[in-house]
This record gives C-alpha cells, sequence and structure tokens, in this order.
C-alpha cells in the first residue's frame, strides 16, 4: 500500500496544474515504509488525497524497526519523538489493548464452521451462519450452540512480544481453546500451557498470558459446544493486550465511566457517585440527594425509594453478659432514599435473648467471645473444653451449626461478571443465627460466594493410599427461587484447577450433600448463588435466597474436637498411636491388631472386631485387610471359571450417543473389573484440563469404575473428555444369582438370553459412596459377565437396550461384557480322542475340542500321538492259521469219504446183481480169492485201528446188516 502511495507521488509533479496549492499539515500525514533486512525504514508523507496540493515533505530517514515508546506516551511522526498522552487518553506503549465491546474492534473477525469433532453429524439444514462470538457491553461472549466459532485477530511485530487476555470459562458443555499461528502457518505452542484452557469459578476471571515471536502472528480463540442439557453458559473475554508492536502514533481516549491524567498508561474507573464520558480527565459528581452511579459509571441514576430487599437482619455479636439481639442494617452502599412517598425505615431493634451456644469444639471465654479448644481437649460448644480420656484421642474437624459470627476460615463475597463488583466485597452472606443466607446483592445476575478453607487432612504416612478418601465434607442447605437460579458447590485443591463438584437448579428442600475427598492438600470449599444469569436494569428475583444450616468437615488438620474416641496405645510409650490400615483398636489392651482374614476394616477409628467386616461372596480381603477384591475366578457347583486376563484396567466406549444437535460423544466407562488389589484405579478426567501438560493442574476422579462423556476428534489427536462421575468404589461381591442381598439386583431382563443358557452369568456387584441429590445412597453398578466363545478376548461390553446410558434411574447401572474369558474352564470332558488306522506301522491318536466348544483356559488341548502298530493282531494271526487248518482238513476228509463211498457203492452192486440170480437164496462168494483193485480192503489184525477206519468199519456194518435185513424180508415174502 505505501509502494503504491510512493508511486503515485512520483507520478504527481505531471498532474501539476495551475490550480494546484501547497500542501497544508492537515493534508497529509505520516507513515513509514516496509522494514528492510537490516530493520530501518523511511519516513513519507501520504496526503489524504491525492493530488488536490502539491509540496509535499521529502522522505526521511525513519527510526529503527524495534523502536517503541514507553507505556503513557506516543510517537509523534512529525518529530520522531515519543511524548505523553493527553488528559483522558491512555497509551501502552509498545502495544495495544482492546477492552471495548460495543462492537467488533478494527481487526477482528469472527469465522464460523460445523463442529470437527467426531463425524460431521450436523444435520444440513442445521445453520452455523448465525453461530459466532458476539459483543457485549465490557465483554465479548463465546458462541453456545454445536458449531465451532473462531475470534481471530491478526497482528504483524516488529519485535518478539505477548499476548494477555482475561477470560471467564465455567461451563464444561464449551470447549474453549486459544492458539496463535505464525506468518507460515505453524501453530505456535508453550512448552508450559496447553491450547485448552483450564474452567474458571464462578464470577472469578483469570489471566493466560502467551508469549509472540517477531513477525506475523494470527491469534484464535476458539470454542465448541456440546450440550447434552440445557444451554451452556460463553465463554467471555474482556481485556485483550498485545505487545510488541512497533509503535502507536496516537493515544486511546478513556472509555464512559474512566479517567486518566497525563501520561496515564490505563484509565481509572470513576468512583462511586460520580461519572464521566469518553475521554474524561476527571469525574464529575452526582447529586447526592437525588441521584447515585455505581463504580465506573457513565451516567448518573435516581435513587429509588428504600423497601425490605435494602435491609437485613444482623445478629449482633455475643456481649458479657452472653445476651445479643437481632439488628438491622441498610445494604452498602446505601442508594435508596427514606424520604420518598411509600419508602420504608430500618425496623427497630428488637429484646436482647441469649446467645446460642458455640460451635463443637468451641468454648465461650469471659467476654462470651467463642474460643477453640486446644489439641487434646474437646467441647461440644455449650460448655468448657475437657481433656480428652487416657487412651482415647480427638476427632478434629470443622463442624458449623451456629451462625452468630462468621469463623474465621470462612469468607464471603460478591461479584459480578458484567460490572466487575458488587456494591460491597463483603455483602454476599447474612449470618441468622442456625443458618447463613445470601444477601440481596446489587443486581440478579451477581454471584454470592462463601468460601471455606482447610490447610490439609490429618493422615498418617502409613495410613494413605492413592485415591483412598482423605477426608469427607457434609452441608445441609436449602434454595427458595421464583424462577432458573443456580447454587454452586466448587473446590480447589492443592495444584489443581477449580473443580465444579454440582450445580442445583431452581429451589430445593432442605437437603444433605456429602462430598469425599481423595488429595491431601490445601483445600478451598466454595458455595455460589445466582439469582439470574440475565442481566437486566430492573430486579425481578430479590427475595430468591439460598441458606446453609450446616457445615462440618472431618479428619482436618488443625482443625477443633467435638469428642473423642478410643484409640490404639504405643507398646512402649502408652500414648495414641494410628493403627497401621486394616488393622482395629483390641478393646482391653488397646493394641493395633489386623482384621481376621476375608475381612477389611470399615472405620479406622473403630474399637473391637465389630469394625472388621466379611467380605462379600466370591471375594477375599486385600493384604492390608483395607478392602475386598476378587482373583477373577469363580467356583459354581460343577463349573469353574477363571478370567485372569480380564484382570487390570480397561476403557469401554459405550454408544455412540446424540446430542439434541445431533452431535455425536460417547460414554466412556473406566473400570477395574477384580478389585483393586495390585492394580491401580479406574481415572476419569473431569473436563479438558487433561490436555494441560502440567499434570498438577489436571482434575481426575478416581474410583473402581468411573464414567465420563468424551468426543472423539478427527482433526485434533486428542480426546475430550468431561463431566466424569464415580459409579463404583469397592465390591461388594460376586455371584451367578441376579441378587445379592442389601438391596443389590441385576435383572436379567435388561439383557436378551444367553446363547447357552446352562453356563451361568457371572456378576460382580459394586457401590460408591459418592452420594448427589438425586441419588442420596450413592450409586450402585452391575458387571454380568456372560460366555461368547466366538467373541475375542477382550469381548463386547453393552448396555441395556432400553437404558442405552447404562442406567434407568440414573443411580443404578448394569452393563453385559461378552468374553470367552466367562465361559467355563476346560477339562477332559470337552477332549473328543479319536484313534485313526494303523498305515504302515503307525497309528495316529487325535485330541480335539467337542462340539461345541464352549470352554475357555483350563486344560490345554493335548497334543496329538503317534505309536508303532502291527497291521494284523496275535490273535487274528492265531485265527487265520486255525481256519486255514480247520479248511485243509474239512478238505482231506470230504476227499477220502468221497473214495470211499465210490467203493462202497461198487460192492452194493456186486451184491445186487448177485442177489437177482437165485431168488429166496442166500448169495454166494464170488471167489475166494481177493479180487483185483481189492488190495487196499485187506487189513491186518495187529494193526493199530485209526479213528477213520473204526469210523468206516461201523459204516459198512450198518450198511451190511442192512442189505441183509432188506434180503430177509423179500424171504419172507
Amino acid at each position: 500500500m505505501v509502494v503504491g502511495t510512493l508511486f503515485a507521488l512520483l507520478l504527481a509533479p505531471c498532474l501539476v496544474t495551475s490550480q494546484q496549492r501547497v500542501c497544508l499539515d492537515t493534508d497529509y500525514y505520516f507513515a513509514y515504509t516496509e522494514c528492510n533486512a537490516e530493520g530501518s525504514r523511511w519516513r513519507v508523507a501520504i496526503p489524504h488525497a491525492p493530488g488536490v496540493c502539491t509540496g509535499l515533505p521529502e522522505p526521511v530517514q525513519g527510526t529503527h524497526c524495534s523502536f517503541s515508546c514507553e507505556a503513557g506516551e506516543f510517537l509523534d511522526m512529525r518529530k520522531q519523538e515519543c511524548k505523553k498522552c493527553s488528559s483522558g487518553s491512555y497509551s501502552l506503549g509498545d502495544g495495544v489493548r482492546f477492552n471495548e465491546w460495543n462492537s467488533l474492534p478494527p481487526g477482528f473477525a469472527t469465522m464460523t464452521f460445523k463442529s470437527s469433532f467426531g463425524e460431521d453429524l450436523l444435520d444440513d439444514t442445521f445453520n452455523c451462519s448465525s453461530s459466532h462470538w458476539m459483543p457485549w457491553q465490557h465483554v465479548v461472549a463465546s458462541n453456545v450452540d454445536e458449531c465451532t466459532a473462531s475470534l481471530v485477530y491478526s497482528v504483524d511485530l516488529k519485535k518478539p512480544g505477548r499476548v494477555s487476555f482475561e477470560y471467564q470459562y465455567i461451563d464444561a458443555s464449551i470447549f474453549f481453546e486459544f492458539f496463535v499461528q505464525n506468518d507460515q502457518c505453524q501453530a505456535v505452542t508453550s512448552e508450559t500451557d496447553s491450547r485448552w484452557l483450564p474452567h474458571t469459578q464462578n464470577g472469578e476471571w483469570q489471566t493466560r498470558n502467551v508469549e509472540l515471536q517477531a513477525g506475523n502472528n494470527v491469534l484464535y480463540w476458539r470454542s465448541t459446544g456440546f450440550m447434552l442439557k440445557g444451554r451452556p453458559k460463553p465463554v467471555l473475554i474482556r481485556s485483550i493486550w498485545i505487545s510488541g508492536v512497533a509503535y502507536t502514533s496516537q493515544c486511546f481516549p478513556c472509555l464512559a465511566g474512566t479517567y486518566s491524567k497525563e501520561g496515564f498508561s490505563t484509565c481509572s474507573p470513576c468512583p462511586r457517585n460520580t461519572y464521566s464520558l469518553k475521554g474524561a480527565s476527571s469525574c464529575l459528581k452526582c447529586n447526592d440527594v437525588a441521584e447515585y452511579a455505581e463504580l465506573g459509571s457513565a451516567k448518573c441514576k435516581l435513587r429509588p425509594a428504600c423497601t425490605d430487599e435494602d435491609y437485613f437482619e444482623v445478629h449482633a455479636p455475643c456481649d458479657h453478659d452472653g445476651m445479643t439481639q437481632l439488628t438491622y442494617r441498610w445494604v452498602e452502599p446505601k442508594f435508596c432514599r427514606e424520604d420518598l412517598e411509600g419508602a420504608v425505615t430500618l425496623p427497630a431493634f428488637e429484646e436482647r435473648h441469649p446467645c446460642p451456644p458455640c460451635n463443637p469444639g468451641f468454648f465461650k471465654n469471659n467476654d462470651s467471645v467463642c474460643i477453640p479448644c486446644s489439641n487434646d481437649s474437646f467441647s461440644d460448644g455449650t460448655s468448657e473444653c475437657e481433656p480428652c480420656p487416657a487412651g482415647t484421642e480427638p476427632i478434629r474437624g470443622y463442624e458449623f451449626k451456629w451462625w452468630n459470627t462468621l469463623p474465621d476460615v470462612m469468607q464471603m463475597t460478591c461479584f459480578n461478571i458484567h460490572t466487575n463488583h458488587c456494591r460491597s466485597v463483603d455483602d454476599g452472606w447474612n449470618l441468622a443465627g442456625d443458618n447463613i443466607f445470601t444477601s440481596v446483592g446489587s443486581a440478579d445476575d451477581d454471584y454470592l460466594i462463601l468460601s471455606l478453607e482447610v490447610p490439609g487432612f490429618r493422615v498418617p504416612e502409613l495410613d494413605y493410599r492413592d485415591g483412598q478418601a482423605v477426608g469427607t465434607i457434609t452441608f445441609v442447605f436449602e434454595t427458595i427461587c421464583s424462577e432458573d437460579c443456580d447454587f454452586f458447590f466448587m473446590l480447589d485443591s492443592g495444584k489443581q484447577v477449580s473443580k465444579l463438584v454440582q450445580t442445583w437448579h431452581g429451589s430445593n428442600e432442605k437437603q444433605s450433600f456429602k462430598y469425599s475427598l481423595s488429595t491431601n492438600a490445601t483445600t478451598i470449599f466454595s458455595w455460589a448463588f445466582q439469582r439470574s444469569s440475565s442481566t437486566n436494569d430492573t430486579r425481578k428475583h430479590i427475595s430468591d435466597v439460598a441458606k446453609i444450616f450446616f457445615i462440618n468437615v472431618t479428619n482436618v488438620l488443625d482443625g477443633v474436637a467435638s469428642y473423642c474416641k478410643p484409640c490404639a496405645l504405643g507398646v512402649d510409650t502408652r500414648s495414641c498411636v494410628p493403627c497401621p490400615s486394616g488393622h482395629y483398636i483390641e478393646s482391653s489392651s488397646r493394641f493395633c491388631l489386623p482384621c481376621p482374614s476375608g475381612t477389611h476394616l470399615t472405620n479406622r477409628h473403630a474399637s473391637g472386631i465389630a469394625a472388621c467386616q466379611p467380605c462379600g461372596p466370591g471375594t477375599k480381603s486385600s493384604a492390608d485387610h483395607s478392602t475386598c477384591f476378587n482373583d477373577c475366578s469363580y467356583a459354581h457347583e460343577h463349573f469353574n471359571f477363571n478370567y485372569v486376563e480380564l484382570a487390570g484396567l480397561h476403557t469401554k466406549l459405550i454408544g455412540p450417543h446424540f446430542t439434541p444437535w445431533g452431535k455425536k460423544y460417547f460414554h466412556s466407562i473406566n473400570f477395574s473389573i477384580c478389585g483393586q488389589q495390585g492394580n491401580e484405579l479406574a481415572s476419569c478426567v473431569d473436563n479438558i484440563t487433561l490436555l494441560s501438560t502440567d499434570s498438577g493442574s489436571e482434575s481426575i476422579s478416581r474410583g473402581l469404575i468411573c464414567r465420563s462423556n468424551v468426543v472423539l476428534s478427527d482433526s485434533h489427536s486428542v480426546t475430550l473428555s468431561s463431566q466424569s462421575i464415580i459409579l463404583a468404589d469397592w465390591l461388594v461381591g460376586v455371584s451367578t444369582n441376579d441378587t445379592l442381598g442389601k438391596g443389590m439386583a441385576a435383572s436379567s431382563e435388561l439383557f436378551s438370553s444367553s446363547s447357552f443358557p446352562h453356563i451361568p452369568d457371572i456378576i460382580h456387584f459394586y457401590r460408591s459412596s459418592d452420594a448427589t441429590p438425586s441419588c442420596q445412597n450413592g450409586r450402585k453398578t452391575t458387571i454380568r459377565l456372560r460366555c461368547a466363545p466366538d467373541r475375542p478376548i477382550d469381548g463386547e461390553f453393552i448396555a441395556p437396550r432400553r437404558c442405552h446410558d447404562g442406567t434407568c434411574d440414573g443411580c443404578t447401572f448394569h452393563f453385559l461384557w461378552l468374553t470367552p474369558a466367562a465361559c467355563q474352564l476346560c477339562s477332559h470332558e470337552d477332549v473328543q480322542i479319536i484313534e485313526e488306522a494303523c498305515r504302515g506301522g503307525v497309528q495316529k491318536i487325535q485330541h480335539i475340542w467337542k462340539k461345541p466348544h464352549i470352554c475357555h483356559g483350563g486344560l490345554s488341548l493335548p497334543e496329538d500321538i503317534k505309536q508303532h502298530c502291527q497291521t494284523m493282531s496275535w490273535w487274528m494271526r492265531v485265527g487265520i492259521w486255525v481256519g486255514t487248518f480247520l479248511g485243509c482238513l474239512l478238505i482231506s476228509l470230504t476227499f477220502y469219504f468221497w473214495k470211499r463211498n465210490r467203493k462202497l457203492e461198487y460192492k452194493y452192486s456186486r451184491l445186487v446183481q448177485n442177489s437177482n440170480g437165485k431168488e429166496n437164496e442166500i448169495p454166494s462168494a464170488d471167489s475166494c480169492a481177493i479180487m483185483e483193485g481189492e488190495e487196499e480192503d485187506v487189513f491186518f489184525s495187529h494193526r493199530k485201528k485209526s479213528p477213520f477206519y473204526k469210523l468206516a468199519s461201523k459204516k459198512l456194518n450198518y450198511e451190511s446188516d442192512a442189505d441183509e435185513r432188506e434180503a430177509f424180508g423179500k424171504s419172507m415174502d
């Protein structure tokens, strides 16, 4: 731009006419050319309207590019010297500040697009064009929908600088990040700070500082909504300051309601009952009688008539006689008028009455002032402090139930986001004897804050484990609201950022809330009440109020004691000593004794063996008897299960689910299925401070089971997580029945029936003591392990179909884990043996699983066996030999009898021939000699007769007798 202007100036002499006049100082302004490689530049005069005049000053050598004026000064370009800002204006020297947001300042832009977290599931008709950062009085506010909106500012730094901004970020339903890109479009990251900003407490502003490099820097403030319920509260930015610019050639006027003197780098707000216009060097007074003005006002307002809401009751401190009375005081500073028609006046003082007793652990001195008891004494608040009896120790804590004076460890404040103040910093809450309640405040959107600081907790080193509760806080409260008021409970612990523990909307009946702490560090508890988030000039909800009746914090370091309990005695010193974890105090000897096996200690301060409660079914006590766990195995009748492969921590995603705007998110379930023994506790990040490189700023919830909402990111390398809750603190028991007693039940109707009904499900029952207004008795959780041999070992983790969040009532959670590890252990009964035929002298014996194969672990499948074998067995061989012999014998006998038969037939035929010659005569022998061919029929009597000879002889005799009988019969005829 400057180069083009110079080119026009070079051509200007050619265009000069007789009508052109000599340029005046008002016809042009000075500017610097671009810096060269050596950091030098030229100062040139640029006309407001080229060609109107002639005789512009010649270019001269300018200041070095790194030159800048001090804060409260500006660079006079004519003389190239720094001068002080005049009254009513200010300058940052080498920086610029943006704190007026009636509109977006020049150089700022807002960009909007659909969210890139997870799949882009927003409907195509969903319009993000109206979603952007909005200037709003003294702040600029982020979008509150599920689009992604960026507030962008580009600045060219001539030297390394810094950007600082104040922000308020109280709603975890919005993800808020800040990052910088340089002129190469590379992200500029900090080694100590994350691009994801931590949350702030209600009414609190935090400052983020980021170093910038020389050159062009593009600053991005980006927000993305994630709305599961209701409309979130926007992120607010009220001031942005950037240093490292080359120079400023003018000072900026002060905003209305502020003023400055000569050479000021900032503008100061006008005091109360004064006002100023823009660019004022001083503030003007209002008419004290008829008008008033808040701090930093741009105009005066008429004083209204006083009402009942302009004063509050105060319990006067106890006097020497132990008496008090109820008095009334105007809300300070007082803006109302008592002399107007209809105005009220302060009520008269009430009569004196006896003071309430002191809080437990305190006693009244002679001046009726409550004083804390000494270290080894106790008091219930109604009497003097008494020393603890021998063998006992004081149980220290804070217990506040009387509210005549504010305890020293508590503070009350009032804060407003837009005005950054209330009427008075001390009018947040009022004392009312048996309760402390919120004051009127100055506006409906004020945050009325009550804080309690605890220096730490009395936890012996030998009894402390990571994740174990070190103390508890219990309070009783009530809210009375006409519309949408909010009551918040928050805490700051150690280096962690503020954590919003619980929020109550609208009216709430008198109730108790309990919270356990697992971090032993200085902790600040805060209660905040806001009548309405809307900003109005008129008050609509003055009568809305929050009351706190009772606060009790246990195990407080340097606390006071309201009672003493029996303690364990040292063997040598006979003085109280802390019992190790899992040890109880023996009633008679006062020594520490370990709990028996199979039991766990419920209260380390309890005495007697009754403090050791038996572990639930299917569980056993840990090594120190402080808790019960399951060793990832279970035996049921003739079934044996071992799922040690599931030991350790697991993370499962339930979903996806969708917000009303279509955003996809998941429930992340982190858990330890078998308990804590030897395992780390499951942890869930409460918000996106997980992304901070400073581990001390993480806000993490730990337990056996916890759940958080996560949004998977496609464009980021991280997963955003928020809104974590603890579902389980301890394992109650393991069973195959749907009920375990003590209100523990897991309905089998929530899930579809098993494919193997003869194999029972293994159900783990858990409980949590983390009470909430909707779950007064804490939460219950069941995880049902079901045999699924066709799944991978990690299996499938599902929630009930009709309760897709895992819970139908918000207090009881049920999950089903389909895994082969839940099948019974394999045994010999599950193996089938197959013997193959003998081939080549080798026989193979195979082992295979019986179908269907529904066991896991246990017996491993035996390897196949190869053994030598014979083709035919010994008995088979004997049978073959015997069969062969009998066959040969049968053939021989057949041949023998066949041949014998032929001879007998021959003889018979001869006899028949002879008998036919002479009738009725006995046939005679044909010859006495042996006929030819009959030699073989001659036998000698001295030879031994064989069995075959005898058999043949009998046959011949029989046949001969038959012939004779037949012949004799014929002769008789």
